[in-house]
């Protein structure tokens, strides 16, 4: 938090204010607003009811239309705040609503006279209430713990493998001398020029022929390799000297060795970039677990997703709440990884 209110008070020359420092500040403030705007958005309506989800215009915090129970009316009335012909504001009662009129009761004098209204003399009285119950209905309802294990395991273990060959690719396309070496990394390279949607019909007839359709390891095996994860960590291990190899070798060291080591440990940021990318394309891939998956037990998060949409309508708290549950885990994970990315991409590709 210092170093925050340090920055913010640091100024472009001398003491006063400058307009750029103005322009800079009100710019990282939009950017701000543009990028975090819309997911303080979601966590908040995941906690709003179900009917307050529908009115509008829309609330930016979760509100609760508030009721009271009346003698003599077996459900709980919605309290409204009525302008009366002089003027004067009234917290009424709502009995019924037919067209445009209502009929409302003062609560503290239920036998009293039923007082018609236009719903244009009228506003609900709101209160701020989290609805936790967005929440455990989701996860009591539906079998989110199945879909988040299953999640979590095509992650972790698809974010090893992917580590452990792009790693192994990278090290052999930038230690060794061999020929042909450019050709193979440029065509590893070009693959990225192809529309995965190409490949889908393909990769699903491979995949069902090895008897993986149904199977998590239909999900983990097909993404292991990745162009991007090659080219980045290749780049990345052409900074490593060549003498520290040779050195090694004239130790005694195996190649095994030196890959497991001393390549490894100094790819370190690269490595914690790619996995990075690599949790983030697997936890949040939707269209390849969607065709090769059926079974619901099998399903991961954002497939289980559309479970909560029911057939007539759609469950628009249970969703919300479950999106805002998918995005917890890639959110700690980046946390964790976040100062990697800078130094591991910024020394990509330096030599």
């Amino acid at each position: 938090m210092n170093s925050i209110l340090t920055f913010l008070g640091r100024r472009h020359g001398g003491d006063k204010l400058d307009m750029t420092d103005v322009i800079t500040y009100l710019y990282l403030l939009l950017g701000a607003v543009i990028m975090f705007g819309p997911v303080v958005w979601l966590i908040l309506s995941s906690f709003k009811p179900l009917d307050s989800l529908y009115e509008f215009p829309p609330t930016f915090l979760p509100y609760r239309r508030e009721k009271i129970t009346v003698a003599g009316y077996d459900q709980p009335l919605d309290l409204y705040d009525v302008t009366m012909p002089d003027g004067s504001v009234r917290r009424l009662a709502q009995i019924s609503q037919v067209g445009i009129g209502a009929r409302m009761i003062d609560p503290a004098a239920p036998d009293g006279t039923v007082i018609d209204v236009k719903i244009d003399q009228r506003k609900p009285v709101h209160s701020i209430h989290f609805e936790f119950a967005n929440y455990t209905g989701a996860i009591q309802g539906f079998p989110f713990l199945t879909y988040l294990q299953n999640s979590v395991i095509v992650t972790v273990v698809a974010t090893l493998i992917t580590l452990l060959i792009n790693s192994m690719a990278a090290f052999g396309l930038s230690k060794y001398q061999f020929r042909g070496r450019d050709a193979i990394f440029l065509i590893i390279i070009s693959t990225l020029m192809v529309p995965v949607s190409v490949i889908l019909i393909p990769a699903f007839l491979v995949i069902a022929k090895v008897g993986w359709a149904n199977n998590l390891w239909g999900l983990i095996i097909p993404g292991a390799a990745t162009p991007t994860g090659v080219f980045l960590l290749r780049q990345y291990m052409l900074t490593i000297p060549d003498d520290l190899l040779q050195s090694a070798r004239i130790d005694g060291a195996s190649e095994w060795r030196i890959y497991w080591q001393i390549i490894l440990p100094l790819a370190g940021p690269a490595l914690a970039v790619l996995a990075i990318f690599s949790v983030m394309w697997r936890w949040n891939d939707f269209l390849w677990p969607l065709i090769v998956v059926s079974k619901t037990e099998l399903f991961t998060l954002q497939v289980g997703l559309n479970a909560f949409q029911g057939e007539l309508n759609q469950q628009w708290n249970y969703i919300l709440a479950m999106t805002v549950l998918t995005l917890l885990p890639i959110t700690i994970v980046f946390a964790f990884l976040e100062k990697y990315i800078t130094t591991g991409i910024a020394t990509t590709g330096m030599k």
